[in-house]
């Protein structure tokens, strides 16, 4: 039977583990380092079958099986074919308590807890079941034979055993070092050997050279070919070998007790036991995981580093695979040797063994991604589709430029579902707004509708959208569709936390809204039944289409234009007769690419795009939304102080010739940083690129003229279209 090993065939015998046929082809799997048989070390670990950092001392080899050696620098290289691996799982287990190891600690606790009548679950890696982690409930997530377990318990215990502590000295990352128990067990497996010389607890059935002292360093080239030692009178001496056995104490494998810090986790048997502590290291690889020399120990103890986290923090030793199982004990005798107090071990993260990432997306719980009632509308019409605001909403229909040119000179329909929506009525409706609104809502008359901004308790800009008044103490909101879902808790708490007495109904599911928008929507609308005169920012109650409609005369792409809310199960009925009646008008419909590069030209901002977490009305040059000489609203206090402080950067219109650059992109004053690009297009109908920016004060000036990527740009008022606002009005 043969297994392939880096694309090399490898003899092995039945029972042996995927370490021991390496072995005895005389391959390391790592290429050198101690070996401890026992899933503690890193050292050999390997891809196989695809999934990388597996232990081959703990897979048994199959025939044809693909083992890979991971890269000496870098990191395995991810899987480069999309075929989706075999589903994972998952079963949720409750209990009592869980016993993880079924050692003979192990089946005792697992025995009292059943005699004292709890439900017991017990983990045994023997038998192909590994517990990863532990998590807050407590919950262990446990790899076994049949999927992932999610294991709920009142108490875990940890009876892991322990783990032999391997050797830091010089040379330490030659191949052919064993700790003691490897020895034993690779002999036992056929593992030819040679002269092996054992240090400190020899193994067991093993014919080895016994020698006492201190290890000096391992020499040879990649392979161990002797070993030097300081004995007991002082003197160093060299044993040549082929082998090195190492029984230098074990230390508790208490991963998991580590990793359950604060929770009802506890361990008995050798996991509990109190670790022997190393010889101080002078020279050689601490951490193998991390590479961390004794060398980098002392430079970061010189620098003033004396804490075993910040020891860690700052060279990175206990943050690999072994999450410090190995080093753990040189740290703290390291520590202990600089004069400092011995020091507990850190705290261990989850995982101790890798899962695929099948196994860690099992059971996970996903926010599905919501579909407007006009979902399949879109991909009938060829849509590419994408998740834009918490929702799947057309990118465009294939042609951006006709869909733009549909919205600038005929008629144009775009699906804004999305769009958060809720009605607000009851005695104190008007109150709660004039709370939650920096506006003045009392002068929005019915029929009337008003663009506003949201602020939290610190003055900073979180929403926007509409009130409209539809009269008799009921008003209308709208929220942006990727933050409507926070809105509608905003405002249902306020309510609450004010005690006032209004209704709420969320009306962003139920409701669908398509946007009519174009110099000739008013005849699209006219021949679906709506010829209601409305000026701008008035909406009424009407049958568009043979549909029930609230229609909103607003416009967010700078044309004419019309939003029909309605109910979302008559959506696809209204967007087809909007398309019929608009075919030899010129109608297309518009998706999301085309409408950022609409709103762009009239300036108009996309809040989560073009604000920040700390964006003020003032920061956007919108202080006209805020009524300060209203009554006390959320966030009032905060501009109030905010407004005495110097404004230090703004939100800035910007153009440039030529192409636009990347969102994102630095501005530059000079060579000084100047600010970043937030939003970026280039205007077809203007012939250059426009902006918006954040960009700093200098001297208490924006600066007219700066660079990005390379390229002259200017700042420029907004909007950039249509700045006497003739066409939205019209």
């Amino acid at each position: 039977m043969r297994l392939i090993f880096d694309g090399k065939p490898i003899e092995f015998n039945a029972g042996d583990t995927v370490l021991a046929a390496l072995l005895k082809a005389g391959i390391h799997p790592a290429g050198g380092g101690p070996l401890c048989c026992g899933g503690d070390c890193p050292h050999c670990l390997a891809t196989i079958g695809g999934a990388s950092y597996a232990r081959t001392c703990q897979t048994p080899a199959r025939p044809g099986m693909i083992v890979e050696r991971h890269p000496a620098n870098g990191y395995p290289p991810l899987p480069t074919n999309n075929l989706p691996g075999p589903e994972v799982s998952t079963r949720h287990l409750h209990c009592d308590v869980i016993v993880i190891g079924q050692g003979r600690s192990g089946r005792a606790a697992a025995e009292e807890a059943k005699q004292a009548g709890k439900r017991v679950v017990t983990l045994d890696e023997k038998e192909g079941q590994e517990a990863l982690g532990i998590y807050e409930g407590p919950l262990v997530i446990a790899r076994t034979s049949q999927g992932m377990w999610h294991v709920h318990a009142r108490e875990v215990i940890v009876a892991t055993g322990a783990a032999e502590i391997q050797p830091v000295a010089p040379g330490n990352q030659l191949a052919g070092i064993f700790t003691a128990r490897a020895t034993e067990t690779l002999a036992a497996a056929g593992v030819n050997l040679g002269r092996v010389v054992a240090i400190g607890e020899p193994p067991r059935g093993v014919e080895a050279e016994n020698v006492q002292g201190q290890i000096v360093r391992f020499e040879g080239e990649k392979k161990v070919e002797a070993v030097v030692v300081r004995g007991p009178d002082g003197n160093e001496k060299r044993f040549a070998c082929d082998s090195v056995s190492v029984g230098l104490g074990l230390n508790p494998r208490d991963t998991l007790l580590r990793m359950g810090n604060g929770l009802n986790v506890r361990a008995v048997g050798e996991a509990a036991r109190e670790p022997d502590l190393p010889i101080c290291p002078t020279s050689g690889t601490v951490c193998s995981c991390s590479g961390v020399t004794v060398e980098d120990l002392d430079r970061v103890w010189n620098s003033g580093f004396r804490e075993m986290e910040l020891i860690k923090r700052a060279t990175l030793a206990g943050t690999g695979t072994c999450q410090g199982g190995m080093c753990t004990p040189y740290l703290r005798s390291f520590i202990k040797a600089r004069g400092g107090e011995l020091q507990p071990a850190f705290t261990a993260r989850p995982v101790t063994r890798q899962p695929t990432l099948a196994e860690a997306a099992a059971g996970a719980h996903h926010r599905p991604t919501p579909r407007t009632a006009l979902d399949a509308e879109h991909r009938r019409l060829g849509a590419y589709m994408d998740r834009v605001g918490g929702w799947w909403r057309p990118w465009n229909y294939g042609n951006v430029l006709e869909e733009y040119w549909a919205v600038r000179e005929a008629v144009s329909i775009g699906d804004v579902s999305t769009l958060g929506k809720m009605l607000v009525s009851g005695p104190d409706a008007l109150k709660l707004l004039e709370h939650l609104y920096p506006t003045k809502v009392s002068t929005i008359g019915p029929g009337r509708s008003r663009y506003v901004l949201i602020l939290d308790e610190r003055g900073y800009v979180f929403d926007d959208g509409l009130i409209c008044n539809e009269g008799d103490g009921r008003y209308y909101l709208t929220f942006t569709s990727g933050g409507s879902s926070f809105a509608e808790m905003w405002v249902r708490d306020w309510a609450d936390a004010l005690k006032l007495d209004a209704r709420l109904m969320y009306q962003t599911m139920s409701l669908g809204a398509i946007n009519v928008t174009g110099p000739l929507s008013r005849e699209l609308l006219s021949r679906a039944g709506f010829t209601t005169p409305l000026n701008y920012m008035q909406h009424t109650k009407a049958e568009v289409g043979g549909v029930a409609c609230r229609v909103l005369r607003l416009s967010f792409t700078g044309e004419q234009s019309y939003e029909l809310h309605h109910p979302a199960d008559q959506s696809a009925a209204l967007w087809r007769r909007l398309l019929e009646l608009g075919a030899d008008l010129g109608i297309k419909p518009h998706g999301i690419e085309t409408l950022l590069k609409l709103r762009l030209e009239k300036g108009h901002v996309i809040v989560g795009q073009d604000t920040d977490f700390d964006t003020t009305a003032r920061r956007i040059d919108m202080e006209w939304a805020l009524k300060l000489d209203k009554g006390d609203f959320v966030g009032r206090q905060a501009v109030l102080r905010t407004n005495k402080e110097l404004l230090d950067k703004q939100l800035a219109g910007l153009e440039m010739d030529g192409p636009a650059p990347l969102e994102g992109a630095v501005i530059w004053r000079g060579d000084e940083y100047a600010g970043y690009v937030t939003s970026s297009a280039y205007s077809p109908v203007l012939g250059k690129a426009v902006m918006l920016g954040w960009v700093k004060l200098f001297d208490g000036e924006l600066p007219a003229q700066v660079v990005i990527e390379g390229r002259p740009a200017r700042r420029a008022a907004v909007p950039f279209y249509d700045k006497e606002s003739n066409r939205a009005r019209a």
